[in-house]
């Protein structure tokens, strides 16, 4: 199902996820949709896999848990997410040759803590990979250092329209 872009949400200058100057990063982009998830989106490259055609897991995981650490911002757009848990099962390969899409979700929110759930689905709308964690709620200047103003930066590329992403029900287990 397609579901509709609204925002991008920032991007920075070096991180390993979605630094746009990182040549060694995945230079992810993080959309807002209209289904009040997060979608985390990237090109998987070579240097990113770990079996040969294969992205490797610990990419997958790092996708995933900034997806869904960023979630909380769609609701509160001055917090963020601190890890303080990542629990990820591996169901299927993910293949380097198309993006690899994310979406993440909160599932509960209480004063200092949130807990949230995301996958990496395929083109065919296999869960490839499952992600559930636990993140500690904090303004972006308590976790970075330095000049925010020259490290954190709106997303400049042109906005897509929508995102496919299969609804839950639509997603099929994997045949592993």
């Amino acid at each position: 199902m397609k579901r509709e872009v609204l925002a991008a949400q920032n991007v920075s200058r070096m991180c390993a996820v979605c630094g746009i100057e990182n040549t060694a990063g995945l230079r992810a982009r993080f959309f807002e949709l209209d289904s009040g998830e997060l979608a985390g989106v990237f090109s998987p490259r070579q240097e990113h896999q770990g079996y040969p055609g294969r992205l490797h897991g610990g990419i997958a995981s790092a996708i995933l848990d900034e997806t869904i650490g960023r979630a909380i911002s769609i609701s509160d757009p001055s917090t963020w997410g601190v890890t303080v848990e990542l629990t990820v099962r591996f169901r299927a390969p993910v293949p380097l040759d198309s993006d690899v899409r994310a979406v993440g979700r909160i599932v509960r929110d209480s004063r200092r803590l949130f807990e949230g759930t995301g996958e990496i689905v395929l083109d065919d709308g296999t869960v490839a990979i499952e992600a559930s964690g636990k993140y500690l709620k904090m303004p972006i200047d308590r976790i970075a250092e330095g000049d925010l103003g020259q490290e954190w930066l709106p997303d400049g590329r042109e906005l897509p329209d929508s995102i496919m992403l299969p609804e839950a029900g639509d997603r099929r287990p994997s045949q592993w």
